[in-house]
């Protein structure tokens, strides 16, 4: 049961059932302006939750190990971009859907599982927490102008409005920088109530994705997806997943990085965050283009994740000794 749960992450579970809940009861009208509402104040709430639990002490303890950083950071912001241009080619995939596969090579890697599987794999598991920190630091400002600079040029269309840059201001960085600063006041009791914040972090990205499917499923989502295409899409997430687990395996070899370094450059540098992803692509684009772009991150997600349970599991056995 225990590894079941490792494999399968809970928490996409609720996804699914959130995805369910909005496809047999979309919001419309009031309902729809109100969970919209809703959402934004989540995201609001998430930003600022975020910036209250990075310590300065992590980021300022960033510039050592540059060597690996830089490499987990290369392959988060220039490699999975350049496969995400790579994947605008499938045209069997609806347009919605590939802009959502670029958007998905756009995101930061994970915080949690990235540091988790490190542990579990007997790597460096505080230079994993330096590394996927940044990348989610870094993520706020550097995804949306990657996002600016890509999409339109790959063809996927002019998605994002010149509103977001104010909305990316006010609903991602200004409640970030605020939570950062109350900090030496709030950190205490961010420390203490991780379990209930941590909650109120799952239930906000909740909120975003049944506001976003609802409006997906309002203007016909499922009426234009069909499931050779799900598939095809599942496809690719599986053979992006294991070209960038085979790249940052080579990369840290190149590099001449220690075991336990190598396995933070590939668990950090393979992951992609959907807590991240779900909140941005909420600000960034138009309500009724966030669900077909939020399917290839959810997808990803748990793919990466059953993939690499099983990979950690077999560096700890290595590590270890046995068979």
């Amino acid at each position: 049961m225990r590894r079941l749960r490792e494999i399968v992450d809970p928490f996409l579970l609720l996804l699914l059932c959130t995805v369910a809940l909005a496809s047999i009861l979309p919001a419309r009208g009031d309902g729809a302006r109100i969970a919209g509402a809703a959402a934004d104040a989540g995201i609001v709430l998430l930003f600022f939750l975020h910036g209250a639990k990075l310590s300065r002490e992590a980021i300022w303890s960033g510039a050592k190990a540059w060597k690996l950083h830089l490499a987990t950071l290369g392959t988060t912001f220039a490699v999975f971009p350049l496969i995400g241009l790579a994947t605008q080619q499938a045209a069997a995939i609806p347009p919605s859907m590939r802009a959502g596969l670029l958007f998905l090579t756009l995101l930061p890697s994970t915080v949690q599982s990235s540091i988790a599987f490190t542990a579990i794999a007997r790597g460096n598991v505080a230079a994993a927490v330096v590394s996927a920190s940044f990348s989610n630091l870094l993520g706020i400002a550097l995804t949306p102008l990657l996002v600016a600079l890509l999409m339109e040029r790959s063809g996927t269309g002019n998605l994002v409005s010149l509103s977001s840059v104010e909305d990316i201001v006010l609903q991602l960085l200004l409640p970030f920088i605020i939570g950062h600063l109350a900090r030496p006041w709030i950190g205490g009791f961010v420390t203490r109530h991780k379990a209930m914040l941590g909650r109120v972090d799952r239930g906000s990205i909740l909120l975003v994705v049944y506001a976003a499917f609802s409006a997906a499923v309002v203007e016909g989502l499922w009426h234009r997806v069909s499931r050779t295409e799900l598939l095809l899409l599942t496809a690719l997430c599986i053979a992006m997943l294991i070209f960038v687990l085979l790249f940052t395996l080579l990369l840290g070899r190149l590099l001449g990085l220690k075991r336990e370094d190598a396995i933070v450059l590939q668990f950090c540098g393979s992951k992609k965050s959907l807590a991240t992803g779900v909140p941005i692509a909420g600000v960034l684009f138009p309500a009724g283009a966030v669900g077909p772009i939020l399917l290839p991150v959810m997808l990803f997600h748990q793919i990466q994740l059953m993939a690499c349970a099983v990979l950690a599991r077999r560096y700890a056995a290595a590590a270890e000794g046995t068979p």
